[in-house]
């Protein structure tokens, strides 16, 4: 067996792995949806009428929670909890690191009388308070001002998290400042999807609809990991420490073939996945789809739609189970965008709508979309939203380990653009020139053999190098990364359609007030959106070089790195925007911007620390023993009077000599990391940091090409990605 002691070791242990039985004894899938969640149904059961009707249109209809049934429904929440063998309850917040927060407290409270007892209270139920200051908050809270609270969302289930040792009773929560500042990533999401709901329903009555309810938005996040064994991953501090390989030559085999594509799954990743399904059912979390992905060791699982508020918290909730289901089969999930250099990246494709229970999917075309008025007002909302915006939906995506994804030949482009597909585009084509009057129609592929049935083929294509891209009934932003929050993109999302829709339907208003008749006034409101929005759709290869340039002629911002991006957040335009609609307040947004550059500059400086540590204790010593004994070799071969010439020691010697070099450049750049702002650091991080980590892998990378095997310290990309 090749490699260093512990990379054998590892690779000895992953082998002998045996797939533990997967069995269905436990209970059908289908009968354990949702059976750990204080659910609506659940509240139904056990709460007065009363009280559960004014929960529920509170969660339904949005209305204000009346605070004097907080008892009631605590106790009813306490008593489910512990039937379900809990024994604490905890605020699960969502700070803005972008991973969830939680805060366990026991039920059981002493009495007079010395013994204990169960209680839970409206008032805790209701409010909690954790540290404030101990969080990144861009400074809306010092040090030394700790006070923050945690607030109960109806709206989003609380669930029971399973331990071996015992249950806990999780709570859904905003977290506030003292001051009343928004410290995470619930609080905005629930506040936009709030403005769009308003500015939706004022459209949908100038319709003509008398009926409207409330509308949502709704999610989908399609989340791609990868799976490596965990004797691997204790082997590799890189993965350890920063949640990708820091180094790793490029195997001989990768995804060359797509032949891991949509192949057949794994026995052990399928155990897993089995697994994982269970538990998500469990926690009513709706996973739909699995399959593999495009790089080996790759994976992607979907859920169903949902409103987006829950949607957030699921996925949040997905990725911790992701990695405790993981552990239990004695792998590692890897949620990092890039955890492997040169294969393919993983992202977090949210696909969303709007509609609601009595006007429906308002993103759904129909057959003939060019008669459906107003799915055709709402997509131009979106047209003008991602056009006016994309510099603010590039900064929602921002972040040191979505660098590496954005602009590849495997995820979007950092220009942020909008595929229609060729129906769409032609409908709006014929409204710029004077009115939409027919639809192209689905097509019919025949397929040359009798036993099989004509397929139906849609009237357009799909885009995958689109960032913003039409599906059918849906958008689909497949720029968010695959270890990242919902949250930041669909405030984004949100925000800007309240802001395109209130547009729209206040210039319908000034002209049918001046006698417009209403569909005339249609016309010429999306003839317009489309004469000076169009420039953001492109249904054409987001990869090619040329659309670089055609893109800058558009006017089309390309912020290729999130020092670029993010401080499009603060502009006097995105800071009206959010002020407008109630989402953000000026300082709120300047906060998040400091947090996320800050984030960024602290996450390449570990990197750098750690690519120095691992090059200078484990790769230098180990290319410098085999540079000794390649030397000892020429030594006696040239004392038996043979040609002693050895080109492997020669490269060997160029290839140290470059790795000591260019570890002095970064060990130089590490002790010099500085900076008068979040936004300076940030820069000195992508400026100096990024390339002299760069030119450390080079060198290293190549002596892992030359090393013999039996030397070299750490697992490699062929182990990792192709041992299970």
């Amino acid at each position: 067996m090749s490699g260093s002691i512990s990379r054998r070791e590892a690779i000895k242990a992953v082998t002998a792995h045996s797939t533990p039985e997967c069995t269905t004894a436990e209970a059908p899938l289908a009968d354990l949806f949702g059976i750990n969640v204080f659910s609506k149904s659940v509240m139904k059961d056990r709460l007065p009428k009363s009280v559960f009707k004014k929960v529920a249109a509170t969660i339904d209809e949005g209305t204000i929670l009346d605070p004097t049934i907080a008892d009631v429904v605590a106790n009813a929440m306490k008593d489910w909890a512990i039937e379900k063998g809990a024994s604490h309850y905890a605020h699960v917040f969502y700070p803005l690191t972008g991973f969830t927060a939680e805060k366990h407290d026991s039920f059981l409270e002493p009495d007079s009388s010395g013994a204990s007892l169960a209680e839970f209270q409206g008032k805790t139920l209701l409010q909690g308070e954790p540290d404030a200051s101990s969080f990144p908050n861009g400074g809306l809270r010092g040090t030394f001002e700790a006070r923050g609270y945690t607030g109960w969302d109806v709206t989003s289930p609380a669930y029971i998290l399973e331990n071996p040792n015992g249950n806990t009773l999780c709570i859904p929560t905003v977290f506030i400042s003292w001051t009343g500042e928004a410290l995470d990533k619930k609080t905005p999401l629930l506040r936009s999807q709030q403005a769009m709901s308003k500015q939706a329903m004022r459209l949908l009555k100038l319709f003509g609809h008398s009926d409207v309810d409330t509308v949502v938005s709704y999610a989908g996040a399609e989340q791609e990991y990868f799976l490596i064994d965990e004797h691997f991953y204790y082997a590799r501090p890189d993965i350890m420490t920063t949640a990708r390989t820091l180094f790793g030559a490029k195997p001989s085999k990768g995804q060359e073939f797509d032949d891991h594509y949509f192949g057949a799954i794994p026995d052990r990743v399928l155990a897993y996945m089995i697994d994982l399904d269970r538990e998500l059912f469990k926690h009513g979390i709706p996973s739909k789809t699995r399959h593999n992905e495009v790089a080996p060791g790759q994976f992607e699982l979907a859920p169903v739609f949902e409103r987006s508020v829950l949607a957030h918290d699921h996925q949040q909730l997905m990725m911790t189970i992701m990695k405790k289901v993981a552990e239990n089969h004695g792998m590692t999930c890897l949620l990092h965008e890039k955890p492997f250099a040169g294969v393919n990246g993983s992202g977090k494709h949210v696909n969303f709508s709007l509609g609601n229970g009595n006007q429906g999917n308002l993103l759904n075309p129909g057959d003939t979309p060019h008669e459906n008025v107003q799915f055709l007002v709402f997509c131009a909302a979106i047209i003008r939203g991602v056009h006016k915006y994309g510099g603010l939906l590039r900064a929602s995506v921002a972040s040191a380990s979505n660098d590496h994804r954005l602009g590849a030949n495997e995820a979007p482009p950092a220009i942020i653009s909008i595929f229609l597909g060729d129906q769409l585009m032609d409908v709006f084509d014929q409204i710029a020139k004077g009115g939409a009057t027919e639809s192209k129609e689905s097509g019919v592929l025949e397929l040359g053999v009798d036993s099989l049935p004509p397929m139906k083929a849609d009237p357009g294509d799909r885009n995958r190098t689109s960032p913003f891209a039409f599906t059918g009934n849906r958008f689909e932003f497949r720029a968010p990364g695959s270890n990242q929050s919902i949250s930041d993109p669909m405030v984004a999302i949100n925000t800007i359609l309240a802001d395109s829709i209130d547009y729209l339907a206040t210039e319908l208003e000034k002209l049918t007030s001046d006698g417009t008749e209403f569909n005339a006034a249609v016309q010429t409101v999306l003839q317009q959106v489309i004469t000076d929005h169009g420039a953001v759709i492109f249904n054409g290869d987001g990869y090619a070089d040329a659309w670089q340039e055609e893109a800058a002629a558009r006017g089309l911002k390309n912020l290729r790195t999130t020092v670029d991006a993010v401080p499009f957040m603060a502009e006097k335009e995105n800071e009206e925007l959010f002020e407008r609609y109630g989402v953000l307040s000026a300082r709120e947004l300047e906060a998040r911007k400091d947090v996320i550059l800050e984030q960024y500059a602290l996450t390449i400086l570990v990197e750098a620390k750690e690519t120095a540590e691992i090059a200078k204790t484990m790769i230098l010593p180990t290319a410098l023993r085999y540079q000794g004994e390649l030397a000892g070799i020429a030594v006696n071969v040239k004392a038996a009077g043979l040609d002693a010439a050895n080109p492997l020691l020669t490269d060997i010697t160029t290839a140290i000599s470059a790795l000591s070099a260019s570890l002095a450049t970064l060990e130089k750049g590490i002790a010099e990391f500085h900076g008068e702002s979040e936004l300076e650091e940030s820069t000195y991080a992508l400026e100096t940091l990024i390339p002299a980590m760069a030119e450390v892998r080079v060198a290293a990378d190549t002596l892992e090409g030359l090393v013999a095997d039996d030397l070299w310290p750490l697992p490699t990309y062929n182990e990792m990605l192709t041992i299970l």
